[in-house]
Protein backbone atom coordinates (compact mmCIF):
# COMPACT_ATOMS: atom_id res chain seq x y z
CA UNK A 1 0.00 0.00 0.00
CA UNK A 2 3.06 2.35 -0.65
CA UNK A 3 1.71 6.02 -1.42
CA UNK A 4 3.64 7.84 -3.97
CA UNK A 5 5.53 10.50 -2.39
CA UNK A 6 4.22 13.29 -6.26
CA UNK A 7 1.45 15.55 -4.63
CA UNK A 8 -0.74 16.98 -7.31
CA UNK A 9 -1.77 20.81 -7.01
CA UNK A 10 -5.82 20.61 -6.31
CA UNK A 11 -7.03 21.75 -9.38
CA UNK A 12 -9.99 19.58 -10.89
CA UNK A 13 -8.03 17.94 -14.49
CA UNK A 14 -10.26 18.97 -17.31
CA UNK A 15 -11.60 15.60 -19.37
CA UNK A 16 -8.75 14.23 -21.61
CA UNK A 17 -9.78 12.27 -24.25
CA UNK A 18 -6.79 11.62 -25.80
CA UNK A 19 -4.86 8.43 -25.93
CA UNK A 20 -2.49 7.37 -23.30
CA UNK A 21 0.86 6.09 -23.82
CA UNK A 22 0.27 2.61 -23.69
CA UNK A 23 2.20 1.01 -21.06
CA UNK A 24 4.35 -2.42 -20.39
CA UNK A 25 3.07 -4.50 -17.41
CA UNK A 26 5.25 -6.85 -16.31
CA UNK A 27 3.64 -9.09 -13.14
CA UNK A 28 0.73 -11.24 -13.91
CA UNK A 29 -2.01 -9.71 -12.17
CA UNK A 30 -3.82 -7.14 -13.79
CA UNK A 31 -6.91 -5.43 -13.07
CA UNK A 32 -9.63 -3.00 -14.63
CA UNK A 33 -11.67 -0.83 -12.38
CA UNK A 34 -14.55 0.65 -12.82
CA UNK A 35 -16.50 3.10 -10.43
CA UNK A 36 -12.55 3.90 -9.59
CA UNK A 37 -13.22 6.97 -6.55
CA UNK A 38 -10.02 8.13 -4.96
CA UNK A 39 -8.20 4.17 -5.57
CA UNK A 40 -9.18 2.51 -2.22
CA UNK A 41 -9.94 -0.28 -4.11
CA UNK A 42 -6.63 -0.18 -5.83
CA UNK A 43 -4.93 0.46 -2.48
CA UNK A 44 -6.28 -2.60 -0.85
CA UNK A 45 -5.26 -5.29 -4.41
CA UNK A 46 -1.35 -3.04 -5.07
CA UNK A 47 -0.55 -4.98 -1.74
CA UNK A 48 -0.80 -8.46 -2.82
CA UNK A 49 0.76 -7.48 -6.43
CA UNK A 50 -2.51 -6.01 -8.03
CA UNK A 51 -1.70 -3.52 -10.93
CA UNK A 52 -4.51 -1.23 -12.30
CA UNK A 53 -4.02 -0.38 -16.06
CA UNK A 54 -7.65 1.10 -16.38
CA UNK A 55 -9.28 2.76 -13.93
CA UNK A 56 -12.99 4.66 -14.39
CA UNK A 57 -14.81 7.16 -12.74
CA UNK A 58 -17.13 10.25 -13.64
CA UNK A 59 -15.94 13.02 -11.14
CA UNK A 60 -12.99 14.96 -12.16
CA UNK A 61 -12.30 15.67 -7.87
CA UNK A 62 -12.09 12.19 -7.02
CA UNK A 63 -8.91 12.14 -9.81
CA UNK A 64 -7.85 14.63 -7.96
CA UNK A 65 -7.54 13.04 -4.88
CA UNK A 66 -6.67 9.73 -6.31
CA UNK A 67 -3.22 11.31 -8.16
CA UNK A 68 -2.33 12.89 -4.95
CA UNK A 69 -1.58 9.36 -3.28
CA UNK A 70 -0.48 7.72 -6.39
CA UNK A 71 0.95 10.07 -8.36
CA UNK A 72 0.46 11.20 -12.46
CA UNK A 73 -2.71 8.67 -13.16
CA UNK A 74 -2.81 8.53 -17.33
CA UNK A 75 -4.80 5.63 -16.89
CA UNK A 76 -7.48 7.17 -14.71
CA UNK A 77 -10.12 8.21 -17.26
CA UNK A 78 -12.78 10.57 -16.48
CA UNK A 79 -15.96 9.58 -18.45
CA UNK A 80 -19.65 8.70 -18.03
CA UNK A 81 -19.58 4.42 -17.64
CA UNK A 82 -22.21 4.55 -20.33
CA UNK A 83 -19.79 6.08 -22.94
CA UNK A 84 -18.72 2.37 -24.39
CA UNK A 85 -17.00 3.48 -27.23
CA UNK A 86 -14.87 6.15 -25.75
CA UNK A 87 -14.18 3.27 -22.87
CA UNK A 88 -13.24 0.87 -25.11
CA UNK A 89 -10.92 3.13 -26.82
CA UNK A 90 -9.19 3.57 -24.01
CA UNK A 91 -8.38 0.30 -21.63
CA UNK A 92 -5.04 -1.33 -22.98
CA UNK A 93 -5.43 -4.32 -25.33
CA UNK A 94 -4.16 -6.69 -22.92
CA UNK A 95 -6.72 -8.80 -21.20
CA UNK A 96 -7.30 -7.71 -17.58
CA UNK A 97 -7.51 -10.59 -15.03
CA UNK A 98 -9.63 -8.93 -13.00
CA UNK A 99 -12.39 -6.05 -12.79
CA UNK A 100 -14.18 -4.42 -9.99
CA UNK A 101 -17.59 -2.15 -9.76
CA UNK A 102 -18.10 -0.44 -6.78
CA UNK A 103 -21.10 1.31 -8.78
CA UNK A 104 -23.47 4.26 -6.89
CA UNK A 105 -25.55 2.51 -4.11
CA UNK A 106 -28.17 5.72 -4.11
CA UNK A 107 -30.88 3.34 -5.35
CA UNK A 108 -30.31 0.53 -3.56
CA UNK A 109 -29.54 1.53 0.13
CA UNK A 110 -32.07 2.81 3.09
CA UNK A 111 -30.89 6.24 2.81
CA UNK A 112 -31.66 6.16 -1.25
CA UNK A 113 -35.02 5.78 -3.12
CA UNK A 114 -35.07 2.40 -3.82
CA UNK A 115 -35.63 2.64 -7.41
CA UNK A 116 -32.89 -0.30 -8.16
CA UNK A 117 -31.22 -0.70 -11.81
CA UNK A 118 -33.82 1.91 -12.97
CA UNK A 119 -32.29 4.51 -11.09
CA UNK A 120 -29.76 7.02 -12.40
CA UNK A 121 -27.24 6.24 -9.90
CA UNK A 122 -27.48 2.40 -9.51
CA UNK A 123 -28.07 1.88 -13.15
CA UNK A 124 -24.58 2.76 -14.19
CA UNK A 125 -24.32 -1.10 -13.29
CA UNK A 126 -25.53 -1.93 -17.10
CA UNK A 127 -23.19 0.98 -18.37
CA UNK A 128 -20.44 -1.61 -16.50
CA UNK A 129 -21.78 -4.67 -18.13
CA UNK A 130 -22.22 -2.92 -21.80
CA UNK A 131 -18.37 -2.67 -21.49
CA UNK A 132 -17.74 -6.22 -20.37
CA UNK A 133 -19.91 -7.21 -23.30
CA UNK A 134 -18.12 -4.96 -25.72
CA UNK A 135 -14.83 -6.64 -24.31
CA UNK A 136 -16.24 -10.14 -24.81
CA UNK A 137 -16.54 -9.58 -28.55
CA UNK A 138 -13.32 -8.47 -28.79
CA UNK A 139 -11.63 -11.72 -26.48
CA UNK A 140 -10.95 -9.27 -23.92
CA UNK A 141 -13.25 -9.86 -21.45
CA UNK A 142 -11.95 -9.88 -17.91
CA UNK A 143 -11.22 -13.39 -16.19
CA UNK A 144 -12.88 -12.53 -13.24
CA UNK A 145 -14.81 -9.68 -11.65
CA UNK A 146 -15.67 -8.03 -8.54
CA UNK A 147 -18.64 -6.01 -7.65
CA UNK A 148 -19.63 -3.86 -4.53
CA UNK A 149 -22.66 -2.55 -3.28
CA UNK A 150 -24.91 -1.88 0.04
CA UNK A 151 -26.53 -4.91 1.30
CA UNK A 152 -29.93 -3.34 -0.04
CA UNK A 153 -28.65 -4.66 -3.19
CA UNK A 154 -29.90 -8.18 -1.91
CA UNK A 155 -33.16 -6.85 -0.04
CA UNK A 156 -34.20 -4.04 -2.26
CA UNK A 157 -37.11 -5.22 -4.16
CA UNK A 158 -36.87 -8.93 -2.60
CA UNK A 159 -33.67 -9.56 -4.37
CA UNK A 160 -34.68 -8.37 -7.61
CA UNK A 161 -31.84 -6.65 -8.49
CA UNK A 162 -29.03 -8.77 -7.15
CA UNK A 163 -30.52 -11.79 -9.16
CA UNK A 164 -31.11 -9.45 -11.96
CA UNK A 165 -26.81 -8.84 -11.16
CA UNK A 166 -25.75 -12.82 -10.99
CA UNK A 167 -27.48 -13.40 -14.55
CA UNK A 168 -26.20 -10.92 -16.33
CA UNK A 169 -22.62 -11.96 -15.01
CA UNK A 170 -23.94 -15.73 -16.10
CA UNK A 171 -24.54 -14.80 -19.24
CA UNK A 172 -21.31 -13.65 -19.79
CA UNK A 173 -19.75 -16.73 -19.08
CA UNK A 174 -18.79 -16.21 -15.36
CA UNK A 175 -19.65 -18.44 -12.40
CA UNK A 176 -20.59 -16.74 -9.88
CA UNK A 177 -20.16 -16.48 -5.72
CA UNK A 178 -21.20 -13.77 -3.37
CA UNK A 179 -20.58 -13.06 0.63
CA UNK A 180 -21.04 -10.43 2.89
CA UNK A 181 -18.32 -8.47 4.82
CA UNK A 182 -18.42 -5.82 7.62
CA UNK A 183 -15.83 -3.01 7.96
CA UNK A 184 -15.93 -3.75 11.81
CA UNK A 185 -14.09 -6.68 11.76
CA UNK A 186 -10.80 -4.32 10.45
CA UNK A 187 -11.78 -0.46 11.09
CA UNK A 188 -14.23 0.60 14.10
CA UNK A 189 -16.90 1.93 11.83
CA UNK A 190 -20.29 -0.63 11.13
CA UNK A 191 -19.98 -0.72 7.31
CA UNK A 192 -21.63 -3.93 5.76
CA UNK A 193 -21.34 -4.73 1.98
CA UNK A 194 -22.48 -7.36 -0.14
CA UNK A 195 -19.68 -8.34 -2.54
CA UNK A 196 -20.55 -10.68 -5.52
CA UNK A 197 -17.28 -12.21 -7.62
CA UNK A 198 -17.41 -13.97 -10.83
CA UNK A 199 -14.75 -15.96 -12.52
CA UNK A 200 -14.37 -17.37 -15.71
CA UNK A 201 -14.25 -21.71 -16.17
CA UNK A 202 -10.59 -22.08 -16.18
CA UNK A 203 -10.49 -20.40 -12.95
CA UNK A 204 -12.04 -22.72 -11.05
CA UNK A 205 -10.92 -23.99 -7.76
CA UNK A 206 -13.49 -26.83 -7.67
CA UNK A 207 -16.15 -28.36 -10.22
CA UNK A 208 -19.08 -26.12 -10.78
CA UNK A 209 -22.86 -27.47 -9.84
CA UNK A 210 -25.81 -25.81 -10.81
CA UNK A 211 -27.97 -27.55 -7.88
CA UNK A 212 -25.15 -27.35 -5.12
CA UNK A 213 -26.54 -26.79 -1.46
CA UNK A 214 -24.32 -25.50 1.35
CA UNK A 215 -23.80 -28.31 3.99
CA UNK A 216 -22.54 -25.87 6.73
CA UNK A 217 -24.98 -23.71 8.73
CA UNK A 218 -25.33 -19.98 7.76
CA UNK A 219 -23.08 -17.70 9.32
CA UNK A 220 -22.06 -13.74 8.89
CA UNK A 221 -20.26 -14.53 5.51
CA UNK A 222 -22.63 -16.29 3.92
CA UNK A 223 -26.45 -15.35 5.60
CA UNK A 224 -29.16 -17.17 5.05
CA UNK A 225 -30.61 -14.44 3.03
CA UNK A 226 -27.92 -14.47 0.92
CA UNK A 227 -27.76 -18.53 0.56
CA UNK A 228 -31.47 -18.48 -0.31
CA UNK A 229 -30.71 -16.12 -2.67
CA UNK A 230 -27.76 -17.90 -3.96
CA UNK A 231 -29.15 -21.65 -4.35
CA UNK A 232 -32.72 -20.06 -5.98
CA UNK A 233 -30.42 -18.50 -9.11
CA UNK A 234 -31.16 -19.86 -12.16
CA UNK A 235 -27.67 -19.31 -13.84
CA UNK A 236 -26.39 -20.73 -17.09
CA UNK A 237 -23.07 -21.00 -15.60
CA UNK A 238 -24.06 -21.94 -11.62
CA UNK A 239 -23.28 -21.31 -8.35
CA UNK A 240 -19.36 -21.95 -6.91
CA UNK A 241 -19.11 -21.35 -3.62
CA UNK A 242 -15.36 -20.48 -2.30
CA UNK A 243 -13.70 -21.10 0.88
CA UNK A 244 -14.75 -18.19 3.40
CA UNK A 245 -12.44 -18.41 6.28
CA UNK A 246 -13.32 -17.00 9.45
CA UNK A 247 -13.14 -12.78 9.62
CA UNK A 248 -10.67 -11.30 12.73
CA UNK A 249 -12.16 -10.14 15.92
CA UNK A 250 -14.64 -7.16 15.48
CA UNK A 251 -12.57 -3.84 16.28
CA UNK A 252 -14.43 -1.20 18.35
CA UNK A 253 -11.67 0.93 19.29
CA UNK A 254 -13.33 4.29 18.09
CA UNK A 255 -11.35 6.27 20.70
CA UNK A 256 -8.38 5.37 18.96
CA UNK A 257 -9.53 6.63 15.92
CA UNK A 258 -10.93 10.30 17.14
CA UNK A 259 -8.85 13.04 18.26
CA UNK A 260 -9.97 14.67 21.22
CA UNK A 261 -7.33 17.26 22.17
CA UNK A 262 -8.56 20.96 22.31
CA UNK A 263 -7.19 21.91 18.97
CA UNK A 264 -10.29 20.65 17.33
CA UNK A 265 -13.22 22.70 15.99
CA UNK A 266 -15.73 22.02 18.90
CA UNK A 267 -18.94 23.25 19.15
CA UNK A 268 -19.67 26.34 21.18
CA UNK A 269 -22.88 25.41 24.07
CA UNK A 270 -25.64 26.53 22.19
CA UNK A 271 -25.27 24.21 19.41
CA UNK A 272 -24.23 21.06 21.49
CA UNK A 273 -27.47 22.07 23.69
CA UNK A 274 -29.20 21.85 20.21
CA UNK A 275 -27.87 18.62 19.23
CA UNK A 276 -28.79 17.62 23.02
CA UNK A 277 -32.62 18.78 22.97
CA UNK A 278 -33.15 16.87 19.49
CA UNK A 279 -32.27 13.41 21.43
CA UNK A 280 -35.20 10.88 22.04
CA UNK A 281 -35.37 10.60 26.19
CA UNK A 282 -33.61 7.84 26.07
CA UNK A 283 -30.29 8.73 24.19
CA UNK A 284 -30.45 11.93 26.44
CA UNK A 285 -30.43 10.28 29.78
CA UNK A 286 -27.69 7.87 28.28
CA UNK A 287 -25.35 10.96 27.74
CA UNK A 288 -26.22 12.30 30.83
CA UNK A 289 -25.50 9.16 32.67
CA UNK A 290 -22.08 8.97 30.71
CA UNK A 291 -21.12 12.99 31.56
CA UNK A 292 -21.09 11.94 35.63
CA UNK A 293 -18.42 8.80 34.56
CA UNK A 294 -15.08 9.56 36.01
CA UNK A 295 -13.92 8.74 32.51
CA UNK A 296 -14.25 10.09 29.09
CA UNK A 297 -16.62 7.91 26.52
CA UNK A 298 -16.62 8.72 22.79
CA UNK A 299 -18.80 8.43 20.83
CA UNK A 300 -21.14 9.64 17.53
CA UNK A 301 -24.33 10.96 16.78
CA UNK A 302 -26.31 10.80 13.80
CA UNK A 303 -29.26 12.95 12.76
CA UNK A 304 -32.22 11.41 11.44
CA UNK A 305 -35.98 12.11 10.74
CA UNK A 306 -38.29 10.13 13.26
CA UNK A 307 -42.25 10.95 13.03
CA UNK A 308 -41.38 14.13 10.55
CA UNK A 309 -38.93 15.78 13.08
CA UNK A 310 -35.20 15.83 13.14
CA UNK A 311 -33.84 13.20 15.94
CA UNK A 312 -30.22 13.11 17.54
CA UNK A 313 -29.25 9.63 17.64
CA UNK A 314 -25.75 8.46 19.74
CA UNK A 315 -23.64 5.47 19.49
CA UNK A 316 -21.54 3.97 21.92
CA UNK A 317 -20.70 0.76 21.40
CA UNK A 318 -16.75 1.69 19.90
CA UNK A 319 -18.20 2.07 16.71
CA UNK A 320 -18.74 4.70 14.22
CA UNK A 321 -21.86 4.83 12.14
CA UNK A 322 -21.52 3.99 8.09
CA UNK A 323 -19.72 6.69 6.52
CA UNK A 324 -21.51 8.69 3.91
CA UNK A 325 -21.02 11.27 1.23
CA UNK A 326 -21.92 15.05 2.59
CA UNK A 327 -25.21 15.15 0.86
CA UNK A 328 -26.92 17.01 3.48
CA UNK A 329 -26.65 17.09 7.23
CA UNK A 330 -28.07 14.35 7.70
CA UNK A 331 -25.29 12.09 6.37
CA UNK A 332 -22.64 13.79 8.29
CA UNK A 333 -21.51 12.24 11.28
CA UNK A 334 -20.96 14.15 14.40
CA UNK A 335 -18.38 13.31 17.06
CA UNK A 336 -18.79 13.80 20.92
CA UNK A 337 -16.59 13.25 23.87
CA UNK A 338 -18.55 12.72 27.03
CA UNK A 339 -17.38 12.38 30.87
CA UNK A 340 -16.11 14.24 33.99
CA UNK A 341 -18.84 16.89 33.36
CA UNK A 342 -18.28 18.03 29.98
CA UNK A 343 -20.00 17.21 26.69
CA UNK A 344 -18.07 18.45 23.87
CA UNK A 345 -19.32 17.66 20.04
CA UNK A 346 -18.31 18.35 16.46
CA UNK A 347 -18.17 17.03 12.85
CA UNK A 348 -16.00 14.49 12.28
CA UNK A 349 -12.98 15.18 9.81
CA UNK A 350 -11.62 14.24 6.60
CA UNK A 351 -8.73 12.61 8.75
CA UNK A 352 -10.83 10.96 10.43
CA UNK A 353 -12.79 8.95 7.46
CA UNK A 354 -9.82 8.14 6.64
CA UNK A 355 -8.87 6.56 9.31
CA UNK A 356 -12.06 4.51 9.29
CA UNK A 357 -11.34 3.31 5.38
CA UNK A 358 -8.67 1.88 6.22
CA UNK A 359 -6.32 4.52 5.06
CA UNK A 360 -4.48 6.96 7.52
CA UNK A 361 -2.13 8.59 5.80
CA UNK A 362 -3.87 9.33 3.05
CA UNK A 363 -2.97 13.08 1.57
CA UNK A 364 -5.72 15.29 1.75
CA UNK A 365 -4.99 18.08 -0.46
CA UNK A 366 -8.61 18.78 -1.26
CA UNK A 367 -11.47 20.88 0.73
CA UNK A 368 -13.60 19.14 3.63
CA UNK A 369 -16.71 18.42 1.35
CA UNK A 370 -14.84 17.56 -1.85
CA UNK A 371 -12.50 14.86 0.83
CA UNK A 372 -15.89 13.45 2.89
CA UNK A 373 -17.73 12.93 -0.47
CA UNK A 374 -14.50 10.91 -1.74
CA UNK A 375 -13.73 8.79 1.42
CA UNK A 376 -17.34 8.17 2.10
CA UNK A 377 -18.15 7.01 -1.39
CA UNK A 378 -15.48 4.71 -1.20
CA UNK A 379 -14.28 1.36 0.08
CA UNK A 380 -12.50 -0.13 3.32
CA UNK A 381 -8.97 -0.45 2.38
CA UNK A 382 -8.57 -3.37 4.61
CA UNK A 383 -11.62 -5.11 3.57
CA UNK A 384 -10.37 -5.59 -0.07
CA UNK A 385 -6.67 -6.66 1.39
CA UNK A 386 -8.50 -9.34 2.99
CA UNK A 387 -10.85 -10.52 0.34
CA UNK A 388 -7.57 -10.24 -2.00
CA UNK A 389 -5.62 -12.48 0.19
CA UNK A 390 -8.22 -15.05 1.07
CA UNK A 391 -10.81 -15.02 -1.87
CA UNK A 392 -9.20 -13.49 -4.82
CA UNK A 393 -5.96 -16.35 -4.26
CA UNK A 394 -7.88 -19.26 -4.83
CA UNK A 395 -8.76 -17.41 -8.39
CA UNK A 396 -5.15 -16.87 -8.99
CA UNK A 397 -2.97 -19.02 -6.59
CA UNK A 398 -0.07 -19.20 -9.29
CA UNK A 399 0.21 -15.37 -8.56
CA UNK A 400 -0.02 -15.59 -5.34
CA UNK A 401 2.84 -18.58 -5.06
CA UNK A 402 5.31 -16.19 -6.43
CA UNK A 403 4.05 -13.12 -4.40
CA UNK A 404 4.93 -14.93 -1.00
CA UNK A 405 8.10 -16.33 -2.69
CA UNK A 406 9.15 -12.84 -3.30
CA UNK A 407 8.54 -12.11 -0.37
CA UNK A 408 10.67 -14.75 0.88
CA UNK A 409 13.21 -13.66 -1.05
Amino acid sequence: MAASTAILSQVSPRVDRSLPVERAFSNDLVSIEFFAGIGLTHMGLSAHGWTCMYANDIEPKKKVMYENHFGQADYYHVEDVWETDEIITRIPKRRADLATASFPCVDLSLAGNLKGFAGNDSGAFYGFIKVLKQLRQRRRVPRAVLVENVMGFLSSHEGKFFHLALRELSDLGYYVDAFTVDAKHFTPQSRPRLFIVGFQRDLLPRQPSRSWRLEEPANALRPKKLLHALQGSDLKTGWVPLHLPDLPAENRSLHKIIDTDGEQDWWDEKRVRKHLDEMHSYHRERVELLKRAAEHKVGTIYRRVRSGSSKSEIRTDGLAGCLRTPRGGSSKQIVFVVGRDEIRMRWMTPREYARLQGCPNFPINVGRNDALFGFGDAVCVPVIDWIALNILSQLFPVGSRQLQQAACD
